[in-house]
């Protein structure tokens, strides 16, 4: 059921955590501007405000208690203002939140974003909370098709505006989670792994295309597992529709007898009929077919939209497991110019004993080997990574071998954090927070300086180079300095500092004029720290 046409509202939204998070508020904006409300940017002027949260940090959530609890005051000057959590705190936390905090109205898990306008004018009429939670229901069918799916209505119900084109967009293939990683809350909270139907995939990157959008990243908590089995996805009246992905069950009966590589070993170089599926990086990983009877692959998805949209100039995915990423994927990035030289692969430790800890379901030797397989498909791949570190149990020794692999991998960059214990998962349930805090603190300071190291050299071996970058902005330091610096009149030219990115992701600072945001332009590069490359427009 959509909610009725309403008054025009003014709306902020804030959000927090990660790219699917982002995808998510542009999503409940497009629906929320189709009903006819605004959006502003200071929440004071706001008569709706809205918190799009994350779990998996305890920083992340720290500030949306912090933002909930600025509101006691003002809901007492302002009664009228609408107050509400999405995301995934909400679905976590779910009613408590309102019990907790009267100044809420309404909560709103990941799985039932399309509801969120119903919510508000429910708020608004009945003046009750509300809340519209999950429950983690999808996880209780044992078919594979999701018979009912109306948060796919929001990702088709995509809107674009005329007078906002956006150079760079997000589409989603997948949605929610089946690896239960002990440290994570995502399978709880977003639910199970559902996968898109690919025709629906395909069009939503062709309208955004049309839109302007000349950059797409393909999401995905493991995007690379995508499997969609078009036998199993159809309803009664014959059309597609979103449907569970495979578990650990259909992941065994589905995997080859063929052996693991050894770290350094070559891929055999046959005619794609059986390489692309015979190196894999766990003993029973799903298959990953380029095109199998009935079935769409991750790569065989890859391979439809950067052959089918044209129009799009940069494809790129994240975030990837370990895990059945087959080399026909590889393929896939080799022979398609367009597809970026990016991985994103999170590896979170460098001890096979925390990985175990952790329920990864890979060892360190499999993961060298997989980043090797990358290295021999894809000679110019950047590769970044994210870590724990602190997990329980982590000695010195497991440290020091994440120390390690970091040097070993030469990962351009890794996201690093410290464990902080998440409710709801099984590590916060079933193993000790036993390392100290000022042991995490320096760890994490010790890695980050190590990986500045690694990525010093990394983005040194790059000067002298020319690459195509796609330029996005004004640099930070040149919009700190100038505020409002990414809007320029028509009629003034001026030379600014400008961020880019490479295909391989590595940030680009160059001198030149504003009118090349959105534009993919080729930099000479002539100096490089740590966080990013500068260069010269080559002209």
């Amino acid at each position: 059921m959509s909610a009725p046409q309403t008054p025009q509202r003014t709306i902020y939204l804030e959000t927090f955590g990660c790219q699917m998070n982002v995808l998510d508020s542009e999503l409940v904006q497009s629906h929320l501007r189709g009903l006819g409300y605004q959006f502003v940017d200071d929440r004071e002027q706001a008569q709706v405000v809205l918190f799009n949260t994350c779990s998996v940090r305890q920083n992340a959530e720290d500030k949306v208690h912090g933002r909930i609890g600025d509101f006691k005051p003002i809901k007492k000057q302002r009664p009228d203002v609408i107050v509400g959590v999405l995301g995934c705190m909400a679905e976590r936390d779910g009613e408590s939140l309102l019990k907790q905090y009267p100044q809420l109205d309404l909560v709103c898990g990941p799985g039932e974003l399309d509801k969120v306008p119903l919510l508000i004018e429910n708020t608004i009429t009945t003046g009750q909370s509300q809340a519209a939670l999950q429950g983690n229901t999808n996880r209780r069918s044992g078919t594979l098709a999701a018979a009912v799916d109306d948060l796919e209505n929001l990702d088709m119900g995509r809107s674009f505006s005329p007078d906002r084109v956006d150079t760079s967009a997000y589409v989603r293939i997948t949605r929610g989670c089946n690896k239960f990683c002990t440290y994570c809350v995502v399978p709880f909270t977003r639910g199970a792994e559902v996968h898109r139907p690919p025709d629906h995939i395909v069009d939503e990157c062709k309208k955004l295309a049309d839109a302007g959008a000349i950059e797409i990243t393909l999401l995905g908590q493991t995007v690379n597992h995508y499997r969609y089995d078009h036998a199993a996805a159809s309803d009664t009246d014959g059309e597609a529709r979103p449907q569970i992905g495979p578990g650990l069950n259909v992941q065994r009966a589905h995997s080859l007898a063929t052996p693991l590589p050894q770290v350094g070993e070559r891929p055999g170089e046959g005619d794609g009929s059986r390489d692309a599926t015979q190196l894999r990086v766990s003993p029973s990983p799903q298959p990953s077919p380029l095109k199998g009877e009935g079935v769409t692959s991750f790569a065989h998805l890859l391979k439809r939209v950067h052959d089918e949209v044209p129009a799009i100039q940069r494809l790129r995915f994240v975030t990837s497991f370990p895990q059945h990423f087959g080399d026909d994927i590889l393929q896939v990035m080799r022979d398609c110019p367009r597809i970026c030289r990016y991985l994103h692969v999170p590896v979170q430790s460098g001890s096979d004993r925390m990985l175990k800890a952790m329920n990864r379901g890979h060892t360190i030797a499999e993961y060298k080997a997989f980043i090797e397989r990358c290295r021999t498909y894809l000679p110019d791949v950047m590769i970044a990574s994210d870590f724990i570190l602190g997990f329980p149990g982590e000695t010195d020794e497991d440290f020091q071998q994440t120390v390690d692999l970091i040097r070993w991998a030469r990962f351009k960059n890794s996201f690093i954090f410290k464990y902080s214990p998440r409710p709801g998962t099984l590590a916060y349930d079933r193993l000790p927070d036993d390392v100290p805090d000022e042991v995490k603190r320096q760890r994490n300071v010790y890695l980050l300086d190590v990986q500045a190291e690694v990525s010093g050299e990394v983005h040194r071996e790059q000067i002298g180079k020319t690459f195509d970058v796609l330029v996005e902005g004004a640099s930070y330091a040149e919009r700190k300095q100038t505020p409002g610096s990414n809007v320029e009149l028509g009629w003034v030219k001026r030379t600014t500092q400008l961020s880019a990115r490479t295909t391989g992701d590595l940030i680009t600072m160059f001198d030149g004029d504003a009118s090349l945001i959105g534009q993919i332009v080729p930099v000479k590069i002539h100096d490089a720290k740590p966080l990013a490359l500068f260069g010269e427009h080559v002209v």
